[in-house]
């Protein structure tokens, strides 16, 4: 018997109608624990029923949902009812699940909250022992795997938002057993080497068992004693884990934590510029007012500076030296004038002078002048001065007259040049 060559269609569709007509396939209880839950915009929610060793895909459709009474969490045991069946169009086997009983937190998301209420009392979670960010990092380690999708995240964001920090990769493995072990020696050797600002550890998204080397406790105490400070970037925003709890910073994507990391470059050269115009306002306004300072000072000293004094020192001594000079000339001019007068009045006084003019000086024998005419009442020994000499004679009166006429004196005077 030979069997047709099937499409994908078809054989997807009739795995359907084996599994649909299936009696127990379409009356299945399951119990298992949430993982990988999401809560669509739709209204469906999606998520994983697994155990220790396996795992299947759940939906549960918004008109189902208003007879959950509770909210689905991470980790949370509960018991499915509902029908596995094929989705046709990509061939995947689910449970569509009808209803859904909680019977308990799973063991993984007990173990998580255990851990975390540890490291919380021992202060590894406070917010004193968080390290701040470089403003500007030049250099990022990332711990993460170098073929997954989270460093090509990491690269792509931090090339476009600045394309002049380096990025440095350990390798390490993010899933599987012992997996953290990889990103504790990552953390360390960027400790050691000093070589980069700030680390960046994570992975993409995933459901908790996938996630939970990064709920190890030796991995959170070495992120706690990290000297360089770390940022945690592990699944999706709606995935926690320990690490980023003790983390410095949590993203919730890595391309969040590139940006977080990496500021814009445009930001950067702008945040520059305002630091360079705020720097060139305040030294100019420094070098304005220190100016005017200086222009204060430079008045105060001109108004008592030395040479000023000086100077109108030398003024004041130039006035009081004209006003000197004016007076003393005024004095020397009428000085001048008074011995001037004085001159012509000895010279019309002089003898010698009046002698010159042809009169004569006359005394007696002792030697004294002879002014009246009364004198002359008899025989007189006389001498008498002219201009050339003098003569001794005896005078003998032969008449005496009155006082002199007008006319005489006036000869006189003229003579004298009174």
């Amino acid at each position: 018997m030979r069997i047709k060559t099937l499409t994908v269609s078809e054989i997807n569709n009739y795995i359907k109608k084996i599994l649909d007509n299936d009696f127990i396939l379409n009356n299945l209880s399951v119990r298992g624990e949430i993982s990988n839950l999401k809560y669509h915009s739709s209204g469906h929610i999606y998520f994983s029923l697994k155990d220790d060793n396996s795992k299947i895909n759940c939906i549960m459709f918004k008109s189902k949902i208003y007879d959950l009474d509770f909210v689905l969490k991470e980790g949370m045991a509960v018991i499915v009812s509902g029908r596995a069946a094929v989705y046709t169009a990509n061939g995947t086997f689910q449970l569509y699940c009808n209803t859904i009983q909680q019977e308990g937190l799973g063991e993984l998301h007990i173990r998580f909250e255990r851990l975390k209420e540890k490291l919380s009392r021992e202060g590894y979670f406070d917010a004193e022992v968080k390290k701040n960010l470089p403003k500007n990092p030049e250099r990022i380690g990332v711990v993460t795997s170098e073929t997954g999708a989270a460093i090509c995240d990491i690269i792509n964001v931090i090339r476009r938002r600045n394309n002049k920090v380096d990025i440095v990769l350990y390798p390490a493995l993010v899933q599987g057993e012992g997996a953290y072990k990889t990103v504790i020696d990552g953390i360390k050797y960027f400790n050691n080497k000093k070589s980069v600002d700030i680390i960046i550890i994570g992975r993409g998204g995933g459901a908790l068992e996938e996630l939970w080397n990064f709920n190890e406790e030796e991995l959170a105490k070495a992120i706690y004693n990290s000297k360089l400070p770390i940022v945690s970037a592990v699944g999706h925003e709606v995935d926690f884990t320990i690490s980023d709890f003790v983390a410095d910073f949590r993203a919730a994507t890595p391309s969040q934590a590139a940006e977080i990391v990496v500021p814009l470059e445009d930001e950067l050269y702008r945040e520059i510029n305002e630091y360079e115009n705020k720097l060139n306002f305040i030294i100019d306004n420094k070098l304005s007012n220190e100016r005017r300072r200086i222009q204060n000072l430079e008045k105060v000293l001109s108004l008592n500076s030395p040479s000023s004094k000086i100077v109108n020192a030398y003024l004041e001594i130039d006035n009081l030296k004209d006003k000197i000079e004016k007076i003393m000339a005024f004095k020397i001019k009428s000085n001048k004038q008074k011995i001037f007068s004085l001159n012509n009045m000895l010279n019309a006084h002089n003898p010698i002078n009046i002698l010159k003019r042809g009169y004569a000086i006359i005394e007696d024998e002792n030697d004294k002048l002879i002014k009246s005419k009364d004198f002359f009442d008899e025989k007189k020994k006389i001498k008498i001065y002219m201009e050339d000499g003098y003569v001794v004679g005896n005078f003998i009166p032969v008449e005496r007259g009155g006082e002199l006429s007008w006319q005489r004196r006036k000869v006189i005077m003229k003579c004298l040049k009174i």
